[in-house]
């Protein structure tokens, strides 16, 4: 049994395409969760990108494009090659224009400076996967990618639908049937690869005699996210709580100087409190935002990547610091 037996390409047209690429576009046609940095969800099998937040004062003629983030990446991490962030968002941005042996290789660097990270190990795995030539089967090294993200966040969306891939190649249809609408129950109704779940179930139900019309009816999804785009932005252009009457009196007391002080000595009491409580992506939000007011840039760079750090595991945060980092013009965001 192919992958192209198995799992359906809905935008790729099998007349169009050779053998090996029908296969593996198949293999990952329900495209799930591929989370790109930037705020772009790119589904597998489709050619059209989608925007899940961009900055409100950059027009697309203003956009860098995919291969000027390349570039811009490729030179800063020759510079710093330990930024496992930087590999990251390399690996992420080869993966969208398809050069996925080398979004691979610098997702495997990601994994050896950052070895806690989920995500990233899902994604690696996704790339063996397309950048194999390989039929019927998932590469041993994508597999061992899946388990890792696995072990470190049971509930990677990405590596419980290629395991459940890995089950319905090697025969067990009832099996991966199964682990993908354990899947779908824990997926947002209105997330972009909702109705590819439900269609891969439905195909590969199709295909083996398994009815699913009836339990397809009857699944249950988790709350709605809002298509997986957070209120990041919407925290970050907020305005900032105002201080009491008191503490007015007593910045316009000072002199100018003073006042400067006053302002820089509570910015870094915020960053204090965030290194004593890591967990509060909200504050993190208004660090970068104070940083960014106060022409500081570059400790605004660092306010974002010590809240990715702190929400490594935590996809959700992570992209709520990211589009907050957009809205209000963090270098690197």
């Amino acid at each position: 049994m192919s992958e192209a037996e198995t799992t359906p390409a809905p935008a790729a047209s099998p007349d169009k395409a050779t053998p090996a690429r029908a296969g593996r576009l198949a293999l990952a046609a329900a495209a799930v969760m591929a989370v790109v940095a930037g705020g772009v969800a790119v589904y597998r099998g489709q050619k059209e990108e989608v925007a899940i937040v961009a900055p409100p004062s950059v027009s697309e003629s203003q956009a860098p494009s995919v291969d000027d983030v390349i570039a811009k990446l490729e030179a800063k991490l020759k510079d710093k090659p330990d930024d496992a962030e930087g590999w990251r968002m390399l690996g992420w941005s080869y993966f969208q224009t398809e050069r996925y042996a080398e979004a691979a290789t610098a997702l495997k660097q990601a994994t050896k400076l950052d070895p806690e990270h989920a995500e990233t190990f899902s994604f690696l795995g996704e790339s063996l996967v397309l950048a194999s030539n390989e039929e019927g089967h998932i590469p041993w090294d994508a597999k061992a990618a899946f388990d890792k993200a696995l072990k470190l966040d049971p509930k990677d969306a990405r590596a419980r639908y290629f395991k459940a891939v890995a089950m319905d190649l090697g025969g067990q249809h009832r099996k991966a049937i199964a682990a993908w609408f354990a899947l779908l129950e824990d997926t947002p109704k209105d997330a972009p690869y909702a109705d590819d779940i439900r269609e891969v179930i439905r195909n590969v139900g199709t295909k083996h005699k398994i009815d699913v019309e009836k339990r397809l009816a009857e699944a249950q999804f988790a709350p709605p996210a809002n298509g997986m785009s957070t209120d990041g932005g919407a925290i970050a252009a907020a305005g900032i709580p105002g201080p009491s009457s008191d503490e007015i009196k007593a910045a316009q007391a000072l002199p100018k100087g003073q006042q400067e002080a006053m302002i820089r000595g509570m910015v870094e009491g915020l960053q204090a409190k965030l290194e004593k409580n890591p967990a509060n992506a909200d504050g993190w939000i208004m660090l970068m935002r104070s940083r960014m007011q106060l022409g500081e840039p570059a400790k605004a760079g660092k306010a974002l990547t010590d809240g990715l750090a702190a929400f490594r595991n935590d996809q959700a945060s992570a992209r709520k610091l990211r589009e907050a980092a957009v809205t209000v013009g963090v270098p690197g965001a």
